[in-house]
């Protein structure tokens, strides 16, 4: 039983697969950078995005693809109020999106008009990391909410990622969190891992962030 329920699983993920390579084909095609974020509930994927939007929003033309596990749209509705374009998706209980519904997203948003995609995965540190979704990065948001020991508890979603945003710098003064001890976990599995230190709420580090989306903007150009 074991060997099927493997066989099966890896006829799922090379179907993902190349069906991601298809949606890296399309937006290569439209010269759109794209971001596929991912990060546990309450890590603040939706605050960046927001934060992200309101920065960039009058020289980048941007479209979120939001994922969520429930038939909602709080958060598309919030990007859109903030200016950019959306599409919900909903996984209908799926612990994760997969290329098959990122491919409905993009035939949703008019990729012609967009620089920039950024996809908000679900909430969670496992599944997600499993599927190539067709996007340039993997973004993973830890916080520091969450403790220092994330990257020991989680190897494979921290050593699959492009860059790492560690969010809610601000709460340091207030959480327990040895920045040594998490560092040197991610380093171990991903020595060149890009890591952005920054705060939604008060902005800090936040420039930093911006300006490397706009470095790997420009070489879309």
């Amino acid at each position: 039983m074991a060997t099927k329920k493997v066989t099966i699983l890896e006829n799922i993920l090379s179907a993902n697969d190349q069906l991601a390579e298809k949606n890296r084909s399309l937006l290569d095609h439209h010269g759109i950078f794209s971001i596929n974020i991912m990060a546990s509930p309450g890590a603040g994927k939706t605050s960046l995005i927001l934060k992200t939007i309101d920065i960039l929003k009058k020289t980048v033309r941007i479209g979120v693809i939001e994922g969520d596990t429930a038939a909602v749209t709080i958060d598309a509705d919030r990007v859109i109020a903030g200016g950019a374009y959306a599409v919900q998706i909903n996984t209908g209980g799926n612990c994760h999106l997969d290329s098959s519904m990122i491919e409905a997203g993009l035939n949703q948003l008019p990729l012609e008009q967009l620089d920039l995609i950024i996809v908000e995965n679900v909430g969670n540190l496992v599944c997600p990391a499993a599927f190539d979704l067709g996007t340039s990065i993997r973004a993973l948001i830890a916080s520091i909410p969450e403790g220092d020991d994330k990257p020991y508890k989680y190897p494979g979603m921290y050593r699959g990622v492009d860059v790492l945003i560690l969010n809610k710098i601000d709460l340091k003064p207030y959480v327990p969190f040895n920045d040594d001890y998490f560092l040197n976990g991610v380093r171990l599995l991903n020595p060149k891992l890009q890591v952005f230190p920054l705060s939604c709420k008060t902005e800090e580090g936040m420039d930093s962030w911006i300006e490397w989306i706009k470095g790997q903007l420009k070489k879309k150009v």
